[in-house]
């Protein structure tokens, strides 16, 4: 059954596995696929940024005007599915999966989640989310989760990789752009989230994962190496 912001009752016991990073890092593809093998819920946290960015630009707001943003809020019907394997996000009645990897979305997440009322509100909901799981565990991934939606999980990685790395990975994945657009993107975004949150150095008791030099399958394994050290004498689901 697929799992979402309104799942069922709570499970204290779920393992929290939070991985932070920047983007191009592979932290999606990697979370997805590590709920996968443990059989643990996923959680993706920067979709609920572009979902709110979506829901301001689609009822013609500006994703710069921080009061506008807070407005938007208030009537920001935000669901997530938490099953790697039946991914959605919706805004009310609306499927917006594809919608929020759109350019133009891409372009409007910073100016959105830099707002400490923005940022406050979400977290709610992403510990909402985290409590209610049914599943063993949950892969948690974004830009704070480590340090701020779930500092005290027993898991935290900061997975990264070179700059040159990611704006590469990044570029295979947007086809509509050409490499130096893409690349001049992700440069663009990480100065401005970096702002706001520090991703890109772990802070105490977080392990880092370096990518630049492994492909998808060593970089699962080495996080899976990870959470395996960290919950060690405990089973994985």
């Amino acid at each position: 059954m697929t799992e979402s912001i309104v799942a069922g009752s709570s499970n204290s016991g779920s393992t929290v596995v939070a991985i932070d990073g920047p983007a191009g890092s592979g932290k999606s593809s990697v979370s997805k696929e590590i709920a996968r093998r443990r059989g643990y819920a996923y959680l993706d946290t920067g979709a609920a940024y572009r979902a709110l960015a979506w829901h301001v630009l689609a009822g013609g707001r500006d994703t710069d005007d921080a009061a506008a943003v807070i407005a938007a809020t208030g009537d920001f019907a935000y669901a997530i599915a938490t099953d790697p394997d039946d991914y959605w996000v919706r805004v009310g009645d609306t499927d917006i999966t594809e919608a929020i990897r759109d350019p133009r979305v891409s372009a409007a997440v910073s100016g959105v989640a830099r707002v400490p009322e923005v940022r406050a509100h979400i977290t709610s909901v992403f510990r909402g989310i985290i409590a209610a799981t049914k599943r063993a565990g949950i892969v948690v991934e974004g830009r704070d989760i480590t340090t701020v939606v779930a500092p005290d999980a027993p898991v935290r990685v900061l997975l990264t990789a070179s700059p040159e790395v990611r704006a590469a990975r990044r570029s295979l994945e947007v086809q509509t752009q050409d490499a130096a657009t893409v690349a001049a993107a992700l440069h663009k975004r990480d100065a401005s989230d970096s702002t706001v949150v520090d991703f890109l150095t772990a802070a105490p008791g977080v392990t880092v994962v370096d990518s630049s030099e492994l492909d998808f399958n060593q970089t699962v394994d080495a996080v899976l190496g990870v959470i395996d050290e960290r919950t060690a004498g405990s089973t994985h689901g």
